[in-house]
């Protein structure tokens, strides 16, 4: 078996995969909550190469997991280093990334996160934690006060929500004078930061301490931001190959596409990396690019999870891969969503659409229907049902985008996949999505049932009765007659 990938044995990798810069010389002033596969792939990638670029080491990350111990089992043991495994085709190319300088487990040490959530030194906080890690209210946007973690942590106990570590971070802060310090969320929520901004606010609240909201008000900025690259889960081939490639053992590689994008509202209480020299977008105005990508990406991403996934689709790329499925959410891009969109100057659209489809259909990446189809419940609201509401205001009729939520429909109720898989809804709403349809016989009683869940379709959509009925024509055709029949008909 080969040496692990360390500090020790860094030396030992080659300089086309060797990370543009000494780890020994840099300092934390970053804290990312969530610090997965994604982080390491986008934000840790991207803060690395500006403090390459710009001298700057004082950025370095220090990262927390939040929910088990695995990812510090596999990077603790590394000194924090971890590899980017880049596929397109046959085409791989592999670098270390040496910007996570500490780790975390909140669960084990609250009050060391909060600790270090109150040094001077730390001055961006940045997030990864999933839609359902805010534990909001999607239709809302504000915090679920009845949330029995939420309020256990604004009882006083350990934090063990995102929210609640936060403010008590901030409290910290506050009292050892630290300065001030931003908040970039980077999970795909429409103005993330203006949400992460209200739960703050909301859980200050919780606590009856309008003395710490004042100051955040004055010392706390949420920048909003959009993240766009494909990283599926890691799989054993995946190390291998890592393995083959530096010569050393690495159990943190994460493999992902080349393309990679972030766009960040430029408003910092006290700084940050020098993240355009990496590529990175600075904008005063994030929401175009987000709508372009919660709804052109995601929404599509989503569609072809569910559709795909019952069809018996393991991967993104061979759902992507059937004529009728790649036809239906490109005609959904081009028709329902890009009327919706407010496009940047300069911005071209047709070009990003079919780049998004030829992402898609990367073999290398191998990215699960499964995956993308976890948590529909709080992906849903921001990426087809805010296009079908906007659609349908104007007197269209969003068909597909009808199609991709009554996807989602049958996937929560069918049971098994067309080939006879059993399918296990992971999702935070599920017993709730069991309770709205249990003993359901017929399509129509499952729409009537999912419809009234209001955090998915507000208030609106439940009644509305085109969409009930646009919806109910598919979820019926899916399940009478199977995919392929229901996305031809909603591609007449």
């Amino acid at each position: 078996m080969a040496p692990r990938l360390s500090l020790r044995t860094l030396p030992d990798v080659a300089d086309a995969s060797a990370p543009p810069l000494d780890p020994s010389a840099l300092e934390v002033g970053i804290m990312h909550l969530g610090i997965g596969a994604f982080h390491r792939a986008h934000q840790a990638e991207f803060t690395q190469d500006a403090m390459a670029a710009s001298g700057d080491t004082s950025w370095g990350i220090c990262g927390v997991t939040q929910r088990s111990r695995s990812v510090l089992d596999d990077l603790e043991p590394q000194d924090g280093l971890s590899s980017v495994l880049v596929r397109s085709g046959s085409d791989e190319s592999l670098r270390v990334n040496a910007a996570v300088r500490e780790l975390r487990f909140a669960l084990d040490t609250p009050d060391a996160l909060v600790a270090r959530l109150a040094d001077p030194k730390v001055r961006v906080v940045t997030l990864t934690v999933t839609e359902k890690g805010y534990r909001h209210d999607p239709a809302t946007r504000r915090l679920r006060t009845d949330d029995a973690e939420v309020a256990a942590d604004a009882a006083g106990r350990p934090p063990r929500t995102v929210v609640g570590q936060l403010v008590r971070g901030l409290a910290a802060r506050r009292s050892a004078d630290a300065g001030s310090v931003s908040l970039l969320p980077c999970d795909n929520l429409p103005a993330n930061g203006k949400v992460l901004a209200g739960l703050v606010s909301d859980f200050c609240g919780l606590l009856g301490d309008p003395a710490l909201a004042a100051w955040v008000e004055e010392n706390v900025a949420f920048p909003s931001s959009m993240v766009d690259r494909i990283v599926p889960a890691t799989t054993d081939a995946d190390r291998s190959t890592a393995e083959r490639m530096l010569g050393l053992r690495d159990e943190g590689v994460v493999a992902t596409e080349p393309f990679r994008q972030w766009v960040v509202e430029d408003v910092f209480a006290a700084g940050r990396p020098s993240w355009e020299l990496a590529g990175a977008v600075l904008t005063d105005d994030v929401t175009p690019y987000e709508a372009m990508k919660l709804r052109l990406l995601n929404g599509s991403h989503s569609t072809l999870a569910y559709l795909g996934a019952l069809a018996g689709r393991e991967h993104i790329s061979d759902a992507v891969a059937d004529p009728a499925l790649a036809e239906a959410v490109s005609r959904m891009m081009r028709d329902e969503v890009t009327p919706t969109l407010a496009v940047p100057d300069g911005f071209d659209l047709p070009a990003y659409e079919q780049d998004l489809l030829r992402r898609f259909a990367n073999p290398a990446l191998r990215h699960r229907t499964l995956q993308v189809a976890m948590d529909g419940s709080q992906k849903l609201p921001q990426r087809l049902v805010a296009v079908a509401r906007e659609r349908l205001a104007t007197g269209a009729q969003p068909r597909l985008s009808c199609l991709g939520i009554a996807g989602w429909m049958r996937w929560v109720t069918a049971g098994t996949t067309e080939d006879g898989r059993p399918i296990v809804v992971d999702d935070p709403l599920a017993d709730q999505l069991a309770a709205a349809t249990a003993g359901a016989t017929t399509p129509a009683v499952v729409v009537d049932g999912l419809l009234g869940i209001r955090a998915v379709f507000g208030d609106d959509l439940g009644v509305d009765p085109e969409f009930r009925s646009l919806v109910l024509d598919s979820l019926q055709a899916l399940t009478s007659s199977g995919v392929a029949v229901a996305v031809r008909e909603a591609l007449r």
